[in-house]
């Protein structure tokens, strides 16, 4: 998947490349986390599709629900939802982040092996 410790450092556009690719996957999972929270409240709090999408929106993005759940399917799905919103969310960052990284960490590797490395002095 990545590149390991003694080889080189991906070139820029490949590591480009690579970027988008984890934005994408990244964006993939908040789309899809925010399909299940929009269904989810529709079914269980009987909201309005535009209504569910905002509050799935605003409790995936961490600022709290809009609409008050009066019945206890709709309390436990928004209960459950705002803890997977919170793993979704770290998940997400961990997957955009990875790339940057790892490259951050594999070129301090390089430059500490060149250190090491004997040479005439």
């Amino acid at each position: 998947m990545f590149e390991r410790r003694h080889e080189a450092l991906l070139p820029r556009h490949r590591f480009s490349f690579r970027m988008v690719v984890y934005a994408a996957a990244s964006a993939g999972l908040v789309v899809a986390s925010l399909g299940v929270g929009t269904a989810g409240y529709h079914v269980f709090g009987g909201l309005a599709w535009i209504d569910s999408f905002l509050n799935a929106s605003m409790i995936l993005t961490g600022m709290g629900p809009v609409d008050r759940m009066d019945t206890t399917p709709a309390k436990l799905f928004s209960a459950f939802y705002a803890l997977f919103s919170g793993v979704i969310f770290l998940s997400a960052a961990a997957v955009i982040l990875s790339p940057p990284l790892h490259r951050f960490l594999h070129r301090f590797h390089i430059e500490m092996d060149e250190e090491d490395e004997p040479g005439p002095r």
